[in-house]
């Protein structure tokens, strides 16, 4: 048994000729809130697509509680039953209502029947606050409320690792709080989290660690007391002050 809820040695990946990710190594410990940011196109997105197995990688070995992502994908449904995923697009299926949506992945995955299915999503619903909207279909919600229902969709799973994917940047800006609150939240109950995102109040918030990528490499790793006091690489220096300025 391991003590670390993900491991990444020496990990590799390009799309092409191009080298996103360039001998990455990060180890999360069970519970731990990871905040990583960096500017666009530094494989932020792509490292935790890796973890996900939504993507291969060509070198080095990544392990999720304890196992080992085999080369070509061949236990990706195993590694996704631990592993929850919020994107920054909700993907909601259209034609199924919010309490579908979230029943889907438990019958399918867990073998759950209808009633257990729907017991877990009505709870899941209610601890992201949106259980009175279980019978809508997402075009009639604010994009707030898919968002936390894409929360609640990864919840029912039973993960022990929940990873977002910038889950505010295609939020209107009054629609921000809500989503984050209910991340606050979850990371209160001791979920392991890793967040790529640009909320820096949001990392002073939650983050154990904030993890700065440039260029396909983790440069700088911090409390984040000490990532936003005292930055130590000029291209981290460099980023803070755009983002906190702008």
């Amino acid at each position: 048994m391991t003590d670390k809820t993900i491991e990444m040695v020496d990990v590799d990946k390009w799309y092409g000729p191009l080298h996103v990710l360039k001998k990455v190594n990060l180890e999360v410990s069970p519970g731990e809130h990871i905040v990583l940011c960096g500017p666009s196109g530094s494989g932020k997105s792509t490292l935790i697509r890796c973890i996900n197995y939504l993507e291969v990688t060509q070198g080095g070995r990544i392990t999720v509680n304890g196992t080992e992502l085999g080369s070509k994908g061949s236990n990706a449904d195993h590694i996704r039953k631990d592993v929850g995923m919020v994107f920054q697009q909700f993907n909601l299926f259209p034609h199924m209502t919010v309490v579908e949506n979230c029943m889907l992945a438990p019958k399918r995955v867990k073998h759950m029947g209808d009633k257990e299915a729907r017991e877990v999503a009505m709870r899941l619903l209610d601890r992201v606050h949106i259980a009175e909207q279980a019978n809508k279909y997402p075009a009639q919600l604010s994009g707030g409320q898919q968002q936390r229902v894409a929360i609640a969709r990864a919840l029912c799973m039973g993960p022990k690792v929940m990873l977002f994917d910038e889950p505010t940047s295609a939020l209107d800006p009054e629609m921000v709080k809500e989503v984050l609150d209910t991340m606050i939240s979850l990371a209160e109950d001791g979920i392991t989290m890793i967040c790529v995102t640009h909320e820096m109040g949001f990392a002073r918030a939650v983050a154990h660690r904030v993890i700065f990528m440039d260029g396909g490499q983790i440069i700088e790793s911090a409390p984040p007391d000490e990532f936003f006091s005292n930055p130590q690489h000029p291209r981290a220096k460099a980023f803070l002050g755009q983002i906190l300025n702008h």
